[in-house]
């Protein structure tokens, strides 16, 4: 009997010590479980970004948020950063500012609510104003319906700018003489004969031209005297362009990959005798070459760069060099960047960043190795640093055995088997790529539970001419097998739940999402459309004026809309033509002043399967264009877009939102049973 109790106190103990490991268990999961991150640690404003030292170092300007819009702020360097000033109130997110080189101005640009008719404002950043007031910014351009471009920023002057404006013609840009202090435009060259680029050399003097005919091949020509006389030569499927000059001005840095070369190289061109010597190319022989960086002090080559899965740097400047190890020896793991520099080159600001890693921004002196924090623009997402994930490189076969390069991002705490999968593709199509490092996107999207890959399909840019180039006439087709050999790949490695695979993108990204809808409907649960074209008629229709010079690239890419041949590839690579075939949820998301993509595309999708008693969502916004930059909208947008993915792909999402992100979004929630279409040809 003894023996018989003892037993079954051993077994109570027994049962008790399961149950307080299961619930110790249970805790620990509980605690170290990933949470759910608040979205606007990711699409929020940052606190500050964009920081600048003056010219001479004595200051240091950076974007901060005035009345809930990134704004221009500046403080003497010294000060804190709660001393610093407002610069400019602008009711609209701004495409980037710089200092004038004797540090007398501000200049920035901006448009209005997403339409791309940008103009080019100054600001005198010593400036005071009236409490709760800010300085009187100046509108340099002040022109309507006009996409106003930088040329070039004297160091030798100043005050002087060279600018391009499309005012007296909208499909060409003639070149300016812009007097920052008075506002004075003076033309230089009124462009009637397709010119394309304007090239200047160190003692900026206008050296090059570039002109591209109705076929899109382009000639560049050497300025003399009054003739121009041609160098170069490309078609409309190569590439070239100036990106530098020596010091004595008498060679140009080209780069190229004209003829025979695959990745785009180096060249120098001696412009008197038209000698053209190669400089470099990838010494890996894998991708493009990169990005020239050269001294505004000595007009040497300060570097090389080129970007694989991640960015190289090749050194011939041995004090920077110098400077970048002694700084990847203090954040050993990290990237970093060298963000802006005073003019004697002694001072600089850096950015440190990873892809699982909030950025931090440091002040540099070059001189003393003195090493300063300045800011880090998303605090609160650096102290939970531990839930971001890593994205890594993986490579896949398509469906003809071309290998396709992306990024893959697992959940933090996931095995990475069996996830329920987002597929999100970036826009262009033909020239950007995915980078590594950290994204917005990817991390609320691994947040949320999943794993997302980023395909760098043909067409992508950086992987050399043969593989921009395969992209051509493949819209829907080769491209789209890309990305649909993506899905398969993940689901042949057991990552993808093959039954939760949703795909998303913006611009050519949209695209490809209705696409992936129409062409593979069994393979997605869902989609997300972000200002993606339906319908490559009605694009081509309506694409910018300024973008005349591109039209035959667009040809090449989709293909002629006057040519039989060109109808038939056209109609069916439009996803509209085959929305019937869609079965499958779908949120599409439109900014009503975009001017690439207009709203048209996003109306014809949305009636035509409304029509067909399909499953689609809208939301509209009335103030953006190419995509949402206002935070607000940004939060609502991708408050509707986690929780249309839940439901589908059983994510986790954010339930509650801040009173004005909610009544925005119910601002731009489309009603689709009144959404209209009315083509211009029936």
């Amino acid at each position: 009997m003894k023996k018989n109790y003892m037993n079954k106190l051993s077994l109570s103990i027994f049962l008790f010590l399961i149950l307080v490991s299961n619930i110790k268990a249970q805790n620990m999961t509980e605690e170290t479980a990933t949470p759910i991150l608040d979205r606007e640690l990711f699409f929020g404003n940052p606190e500050i970004s964009g920081g600048q030292l003056s010219p001479d170092g004595k200051w240091i300007s950076f974007m901060k948020e005035y009345e809930g819009i990134m704004n221009i702020w500046v403080k003497k360097f010294d000060e804190p950063f709660e001393e610093a000033r407002p610069l400019t109130n602008s009711k609209r997110p701004m495409q980037g500012y710089f200092w004038s080189f004797d540090g007398k101005y501000i200049l920035y640009v901006k448009d209005e609510n997403g339409d791309e008719n940008v103009n080019i404002f100054a600001v005198d950043p010593m400036a005071t104003a009236e409490i709760n007031e800010v300085p009187v910014s100046r509108n340099l351009t002040p022109l309507k319906e006009i996409t106003a471009r930088i040329n070039l920023v004297s160091k030798k002057n100043p005050d002087l700018m060279m600018v391009l404006l499309n005012d007296r013609d909208k499909a060409w840009f003639d070149l300016y003489q812009l007097k920052i202090s008075t506002g004075e435009l003076t033309k230089i060259y009124e462009n009637n004969d397709r010119v394309t680029g304007f090239d200047f050399d160190w003692d900026e003097k206008l050296r090059i031209l570039s002109k591209t005919d109705e076929k899109g091949s382009t000639v560049t020509y050497k300025i003399e005297g009054e003739k121009l006389a041609p160098i170069y030569e490309t078609s409309v499927s190569e590439q070239a362009y100036v990106t530098g000059w020596t010091p004595d001005n008498k060679k140009a840095y080209f780069v190229s990959n004209k003829g025979d070369l695959n990745l785009s190289t180096l060249l120098l061109m001696d412009l008197e005798t038209l000698k053209i010597t190669k400089i470099e190319s990838d010494p890996k022989n894998k991708v493009d070459f990169g990005g020239l960086s050269t001294s505004d002090l000595t007009r040497k080559i300060i570097s090389t760069s080129y970007t694989d899965d991640k960015t190289t740097y090749y050194w011939q400047d041995k004090s920077w060099e110098s400077s970048y190890k002694f700084l990847q020896s203090k954040f050993p793991g990290r990237e970093l960047s060298f963000q802006s520099s005073t003019n004697d080159e002694k001072k600089l600001l850096v950015a440190i960043y990873g892809d699982k890693y909030a950025a931090e921004v440091y002040y540099f002196n070059v001189e003393t190795k003195e090493l300063l924090l300045q800011y880090v623009p998303r605090p609160a997402l650096k102290n939970v640093e531990q839930y971001l994930a890593p994205m890594t490189s993986v490579s896949y076969k398509s469906s003809d055995g071309l290998e396709i390069p992306g990024y893959l991002t697992i959940p933090v705490g996931s095995d990475g088997k069996n996830l329920p999968v987002i597929i999100l593709v970036h826009g262009g199509p033909k020239g950007p790529r995915d980078n590594w490092g950290y994204d917005s996107q990817v991390q609320f999207l691994a947040n949320r539970g999943y794993a997302v890959l980023q395909p760098n399909f043909r067409a992508s840019g950086g992987y050399g001419k043969k593989f921009l180039n395969a992209g051509d006439l493949q819209w829907g087709k080769l491209m789209q097998d890309d990305i649909t050999w993506g899905v398969k790949y993940l689901i042949s490695e057991g990552i993808a739940n093959k039954d939760k695979v949703a795909i998303m993108g913006g611009s050519y990204g949209g695209y490809a999402t209705l696409a992936g809808l129409a062409f593979t409907p069994e393979l997605y649960a869902c989609g997300v459309d972000i200002v993606g074209p339906s319908n490559i008629f009605t694009l081509l229709e309506s694409i910018p004026a300024y973008w005349e010079a591109g039209r035959a690239f667009f040809y090449a890419m989709v293909g002629d809309p006057k040519t039989v041949e060109g109808k038939k590839r056209i109609e069916e690579a439009s996803p509209l033509f085959s929305s019937d075939k869609i079965i499958k949820p779908l949120l599409i998301i439109q900014g009503a002043n975009d001017p690439r993509v207009k709203q048209a595309e996003s109306d014809q999708i949305v009636v035509a399967l409304r029509d067909k008693r399909k499953q689609v969502s809208y939301l509209l916004a009335d103030d953006e264009g190419h995509g949402f930059r206002k935070p607000v909208n940004n939060m609502a947008m991708y408050a509707e877009t986690e929780k249309f993915l839940a439901e589908i792909l059983g994510g986790r999402y954010q339930q509650e939102m801040p009173e004005n992100v909610a009544i925005r979004l119910g601002e731009i929630t489309v009603d689709i049973s009144k959404v209209t279409y009315e083509p211009k040809n029936k």
